[in-house]
């Protein structure tokens, strides 16, 4: 067999393809850059431009910017986009897989714990903390649903994940600082509320950070697969 023959890439397939307008698009576009900078006087930026025009391959492309800077820069990370400001259909269930209720008393949920993706928060004459600084979040997209009357739900989470909120007050207060992750794969807290004469307030904790986000995600679904194989 003859392994040189399978293992050398063939250079042809990037530089036979046909070129698109986007393609011509971007050399043009480092062309009009170079002509800007002086590296490129107007008759040879023309000249240049024309061979782009009538260029009909990725490979024809390439001689017109050869000799350019510009060209060999690294391509340019994809811009950062924020989470949604509702979750994807379907990725949260309707009902709610943990109540935390408060009625003429306090209810706290802190420390390690695993967070559900839907959360129901209920303070009545009451109130309510829900501390998600040390949870492990197992779901990216996670939802608090907050009712208060007459009470008050406070919502904490992990300065690197996001956070949204939608909801209102009646002669109350509600109030989510809209925070965004730098990690496109951390989770989303999305807080829903009502505060009747009440308040609902959410905020990340400063200092607080969840490490190895994919890695817990990961450890939890293997975990899962693990444990029914075994039956």
């Amino acid at each position: 067999m003859d392994l040189q023959k399978h293992t050398e890439p063939d250079l042809r397939k990037h530089t036979d393809l046909r070129a698109s307008d986007a393609d011509r698009d971007r050399t043009a576009d480092i062309l009009r850059e170079a002509l800007a900078e002086g590296r490129l006087t107007p008759e040879e930026h023309a000249e240049r431009v024309e061979e782009v025009l009538r260029a009909k391959t990725v490979g024809e492309l390439e001689p017109p910017v050869r000799d350019l800077p510009a060209a060999h820069r690294p391509p340019s990370a994809p811009p950062f986009a924020p989470a949604p400001d509702r979750p994807l259909p379907g990725a949260v269930p309707a009902a709610a897989e943990e109540n935390v209720v408060a009625v003429f008393s306090a209810a706290v949920r802190r420390g390690r714990w695993r967070v559900g993706r839907r959360t129901h928060a209920y303070a009545i004459f009451g109130s309510v903390e829900i501390d998600l600084s040390e949870a492990l979040f197992e779901h990216q997209q996670v939802v608090i649903k907050a009712i208060s009357v007459f009470g008050s739900v406070e919502i904490r989470v992990p300065e690197n994940v996001s956070l949204r909120g939608s909801g209102g007050g009646v002669l109350g207060t509600f109030e989510v600082d809209t925070l965004d992750s730098g990690d496109q794969d951390a989770p989303v807290v999305y807080v829903d509320g009502l505060a009747v004469l009440g308040s609902i307030e959410a905020r990340a904790r400063r200092g607080r950070l969840i490490e190895d986000i994919l890695g817990r995600v990961g450890e939890h679904v293997n975990a899962t697969l693990r444990k029914h194989r075994g039956h």
